[in-house]
């Protein structure tokens, strides 16, 4: 259904503006602001991604351009991607911009010191813009099965930490081989928490799997996640707080060539709305309908824009 709509937006003038008439007017920056205009984009290969590109693309269709999403392995060859111009532009997460492209070890625990440090850095040195950022983190995050949390009064990592104290048979952990290894991963977790747990409470299993064992309860009480994943809401999992601000922030925000941003100043303002809506509730949510519900994450987007009076 979205790609009929993309193409006749992208190859009829008329029916772009006047689907950029008919919306609220606050993704809409001028009648076929951006008519003439061609985008490409990056999405990563997950579905959260694939969400976000078909989002951003149907909003500069709706505006006049010609857009379209475009799926690409791995962060590092999305991010090169964008260098190399072979798309125009993608969400990426503040965390990954930070540790992974500009190569710093020690994370900002403030989300908005974090999003702040690497705009600056990342247009300074790359030359790579970041628009404003979603509310939403898809940061790494402990999960538990929400009666347990209730039973035990589990709100916060640090709450955990408690419970390793007085009830250390309760804390068995599922996690995957790679977040077992990382500094930044459990060991730096279980050291910044002092959470003492036997080896023989940690078990490693696939990721699909986490989620299903740590709503049994019965490998494991606790199980690592991404805070974003549809699958924990969909499990009714209860996420953790990272109250001492262990875990890098990943907050998602656009990010493109300066000198696009420059040639189209218009797009930030197009995309605003996607920022002052899109918190980690409702990706949680949009994930769902993709992950869990098998949708198509075009329609999921589609059908998410009409709601918000943005299409």
């Amino acid at each position: 259904m979205y790609m009929r709509k993309l193409l006749t937006l992208a190859t009829a003038g008329f029916a772009a503006v006047a689907l950029a008439g008919c919306g609220s007017g606050d993704a809409s920056v001028g009648e076929g602001s951006l008519a003439g205009a061609s985008f490409v984009v990056g999405a990563k290969d997950f579905s959260e991604q694939n969400i976000l590109a078909s989002l951003t693309a149907q909003l500069l269709a709706a505006n006049g351009a010609d857009a379209e999403p475009k799926q690409i392995t791995g962060s590092v060859n999305t991010r090169k991607a964008l260098e190399s111009g072979e798309v125009d532009l993608y969400w990426e997460y503040t965390g990954t911009g930070w540790i992974t492209y500009l190569k710093h070890t020690t994370p900002i625990g403030d989300p908005e010191e974090q999003y702040l440090a690497v705009k600056k850095e990342d247009g300074a040195q790359n030359a790579i813009a970041w628009l404003e950022p979603a509310d939403f983190n898809n940061t790494y995050a402990l999960a538990v099965r929400r009666e347990f949390a209730e039973e035990k009064g589990l709100a916060s990592l640090s709450d955990l930490a408690s419970l390793a104290k007085s009830d250390p048979q309760a804390v068995t952990i599922c996690v995957e081989s790679e977040f077992a290894a990382r500094d930044d991963g459990l060991s730096g977790l279980l050291k910044t928490y002092g959470i003492d747990v036997p080896r023989q409470q940690i078990k490693t299993l696939d990721t699909g799997v986490i989620y299903t064992e740590t709503d049994n309860g019965d490998t494991c009480n606790f199980g690592e996640v991404f805070a974003t994943d549809g699958r924990v809401a969909n499990l009714d999992l209860t996420v953790l707080t990272d109250d001492k601000q262990f875990f890098p922030v990943y907050q998602g925000a656009p990010t493109l060539q300066q000198a696009t941003l420059d040639e189209h100043p218009e797009i930030a303002q197009i995309l605003a709305p996607l920022a002052e809506r899109l918190d980690t509730e409702t990706m949680r949510r949009l994930n769902a309908q993709v992950d869990v519900d098998g949708l198509d994450a075009d329609d999921v987007a589609e059908k998410w824009l009409e709601e918000e009076g943005l299409l």
